[in-house]
């Protein structure tokens, strides 16, 4: 597994990535600074990160999970409940997205991040 830092105006969150190509592929990227588009307690972004094919596409997920999102090329970040999750409060995504990776520390402060501010996703050792 890799690990990334993802930085935002109110805070730092350690998170760790998969072995899966896409994730690879995020991992060669970095670092990545972007602007932040926020639909419920998800922040997604696009990111390319080429020729990579996703596979295990789901929509129910976990508070902390990174997905990437192959039909726009965006990563999301699922912080807490989405506007479709159910009485459990799980992020669902409205989209099929792959799970890459997740948030290793409490992320509910990613809340206040704000749309459109900058993100920086880097790497961490």
């Amino acid at each position: 597994m890799s690990r990334i830092r993802i930085r935002t105006r109110n805070g730092e969150y350690l998170a760790e990535l998969d072995d899966s190509d896409i994730s690879n592929a995020v991992w060669l990227s970095l670092p990545f600074t972007t602007r932040i588009n926020m639909l419920g307690c998800q922040i997604y972004f696009e990111m390319p990160v080429g020729n990579a094919e996703p596979g295990g596409l789901v929509t129910k997920l976990d508070t902390g999970d990174i997905a990437y999102w192959p039909g726009v090329g965006a990563l999301c970040i699922f912080f807490g409940p989405t506007p479709l999750s159910g009485d459990d409060g799980l992020p669902v995504s409205r989209y099929p997205v792959m799970r890459i990776g997740r948030i290793i520390e409490d992320c509910s402060s990613m809340e206040h991040a704000g749309d459109r501010q900058p993100i920086t996703i880097e790497k961490a050792f």
